[in-house]
This record gives C-alpha cells, sequence and structure tokens, in this order.
C-alpha cells in the first residue's frame, strides 16, 4: 500500500515537471499560452472627468494583440451615439490601441469609447465581450485653442532625419524617427527588438522608420500628425500680443494668449514665467530662432500645465543652454539641440534632427 501510494505521489510530481517543460518550452518558442485577451487600463479613465480636448484616448491589453485587427471599426470613440473621425495605431511593445481624434473635443462634453470583440491576440484569440468606458472633457480655459498633435503625441522626441544623445542622457517616453532609418539614432547604445528598440537612457521605446510594422506605418502617420501640428500653430491669426519685449522675454511673466514675434526670441538675464491655471493655454509663434541662455528657466505659475504650452518655431534652430529648463512643447521647423545637462518637460518634435548632451526630456501626457 505504501509503495503504490509513493507511485501515485511520484506520477503527480512528474506530470507538474512535465506541465511547467511544457508551458517554459512554449514561452521560449513565443507561443502565447493566455486565454482571451481582457484591457486593463484605459486612458482616461472610466468616468474620469477632466480630459484633455487634444489628447488621445487609449486601451492596454494584457497580452500582445494583431496590430491588423485593431482598427477604426474596432476601436471607436463618439459622442451621442455618433462615431468620431480619427486615426487607430497598435503600439506594439506597450500593447496599446490608440484613438487619435482628427479634431479637438468640445470642452466638457462626455464621450464614449469602445473597442469590440473584433481584436484578436496574435495567435487568434478573439476578446470576450466588448469593452465600453465613458469619461469627460475639461472645462474651457483663458487662451487660443490647443493645438492637435495627433499620433505625433504619442511621442516625447519626433523627428525626420536624426536624433543623437551624448551619454548619459534621461528620456521619459517613447522616440520616433521617420523617414530616416535606425542607424540615424545615434548615442543610445540600444538594443534592437521586432518593431523597436530599448536603451538605458529611455524609459520608454525607441521606432525608427526601417523596423518592422506596425513601426513604419504609425511612425508616417505620426509625422504626418507633426506637420499638421505645426501648420495648426503656425496658422493661427490675431494674436493677442505682437513683439512682446522686442523678443527678449528673460525676466517676464506671460499670461495665457496668443503670441506672436517676427524676429527670434531669446531668453536672456532672468528666468521667464508662464503663470495662468490648469486649462489655459498659450501658443508662441516665432518667425525665426529661440534660445535660452545657459542656466535659465521657464517656469510655470498659477496651475500651468506644459502640456498646454506650444513654441511654435519657424527659424533654423532652436537651443537650450548648458544647464537650462524649459517647459511645453516644441514644434520646430527645423533642428532642437539640448547643450549639457538641460532639462525640458514636454515634448520635443522637429522637422529635421534632435540632438541631446547629457540632457533630461520627460513626456507630459495630453
Amino acid at each position: 500500500m505504501r509503495k503504490r501510494k509513493n507511485m501515485r505521489k511520484y506520477l503527480i510530481l512528474m506530470i507538474a515537471i512535465i506541465a511547467i517543460a511544457v508551458s517554459f518550452i512554449g514561452c521560449e518558442a513565443g507561443i502565447v499560452t493566455l486565454g482571451p485577451p481582457k484591457i486593463v487600463t484605459t486612458t482616461p479613465n472610466n468616468v474620469s472627468t477632466g480630459a484633455n480636448v487634444n489628447g488621445t484616448i487609449t486601451a492596454t491589453f494584457d497580452e500582445a494583440m494583431d496590430a491588423t485587427t485593431i482598427t477604426t471599426s474596432t476601436f471607436t470613440v463618439s459622442k451621442g451615439g455618433v462615431d468620431l473621425d480619427g486615426a487607430v495605431t497598435y503600439d506594439e511593445p506597450n500593447k496599446k490601441a490608440i484613438f487619435a481624434p482628427s479634431a479637438i473635443l468640445e470642452y466638457s462634453t462626455e464621450y464614449q469609447a469602445t473597442v469590440t470583440t473584433g481584436v484578436k491576440t496574435n495567435t487568434n484569440i478573439e476578446m470576450v465581450e466588448n469593452k465600453v468606458w465613458s469619461f469627460t472633457t475639461t472645462a474651457e480655459g483663458i487662451g487660443p485653442d490647443p493645438v492637435l498633435l495627433g499620433t505625433a503625441g504619442n511621442y516625447v522626441m519626433l523627428a525626420k532625419t536624426a536624433i543623437s544623445t551624448i551619454p548619459a542622457s534621461v528620456i521619459t517616453g517613447d522616440v520616433g524617427l521617420s523617414p530616416a532609418a535606425k542607424s540615424y539614432l545615434t548615442g543610445f547604445s540600444q538594443t534592437d527588438a521586432t518593431g523597436y528598440a530599448t536603451s538605458p537612457q529611455v524609459t520608454g521605446f525607441l521606432y525608427a522608420a526601417d523596423m518592422s510594422p506596425p513601426t513604419s506605418s504609425n511612425l508616417t502617420t505620426a509625422v504626418e500628425d507633426m506637420l499638421l501640428a505645426y501648420n495648426d500653430a503656425a496658422s493661427r491669426i490675431t494674436p493677442d500680443i505682437l513683439n512682446h519685449g522686442a523678443g527678449e522675454i528673460g525676466g517676464q511673466t506671460l499670461a495665457p494668449g496668443l503670441y506672436k514675434w517676427t524676429s527670434s526670441v531669446t531668453i536672456t538675464g532672468s528666468d521667464v514665467t508662464i503663470n495662468g491655471g490648469a486649462n489655459d493655454t498659450w501658443i508662441f509663434q516665432i518667425d525665426n530662432n529661440l534660445s535660452i541662455d545657459a542656466n535659465l528657466k521657464v517656469t510655470l505659475s498659477g496651475g500651468a500645465h506644459a502640456k498646454n504650452i506650444v513654441w511654435q518655431v519657424a527659424g533654423e534652430d532652436v537651443t537650450m543652454g548648458t544647464g537650462s529648463h524649459f517647459e511645453g512643447i516644441v514644434l520646430s521647423i527645423k533642428q532642437i539641440t539640448m547643450n549639457t545637462g538641460a532639462s525640458i518637460n514636454g515634448k520635443l518634435l522637429a522637422q529635421t534632427q534632435i540632438a541631446l548632451d547629457q540632457a533630461t526630456v520627460t513626456d507630459v501626457a495630453l
């Protein structure tokens, strides 16, 4: 009897070991053994308030999905039962579906987002039931309508020709480069994976145009959206303030509004303060270069947020001096340079290149 019990225990142990081994081999072979996919987080959260009118709507899954099933048919956003126009992309390493509306949303308005059972995992397993959530947008503040970034807002840095860093920079957020290839991401010591790369300097992922789908098409859309955002910011007419401080804004306090300079803008001598409420907005149209001197700062007061500040720069250079600090979203028609120890809370979106020297770039969520 004892021998039979011992044999039974032995068989149970062997079955458990075999099951663990099969599971391990499956994982090593890239076989996903999870069940139906689930959405674990959404942005905005369900029944939340205060959502940005120019932000994206996202759903993050608990396992890798088939990007071809995440479309405008399976991921919709509606107001009063009417679907909005927008672009849908899938961010593979983050397991995130992203809906970018084609126009800014209405203030203080409730919207509903839906992801249907038509979405599937990369092993062809459908979601069991539709995921539906609602959110309400923020109240209107003082200042111009926000600039719609679209899918360009998914990146803390986005450029067309090159992005370089002199180590060690500290970057929080995703980095995108297109139409240039990954060889033009330099100084990152990146490790390549399928469709993306990682770097010890980046809390996030690096993407380039020659990486595996859907990365290439996602970046094409993002760059198009970056150009649209730049043109939107540049085309705003009837500024509230023209040529403030003759282009020298060091020591100034800037209230919400649309500002335009027909010259370069420099920050020298003293810090500049951007003062306003949490829902207020600023657009700074600059016809030439933008620069901030070493160790000076752009500071926020009164509840102002970097996500609501746009610097549209039509000159050759945006230059942030050694040890300087900046706030806001920079839309540059050419290049952006951050010198040694410079930092920014915001986004760097350049139509040519971005160069960092031991800089700190921290994303702001829209």
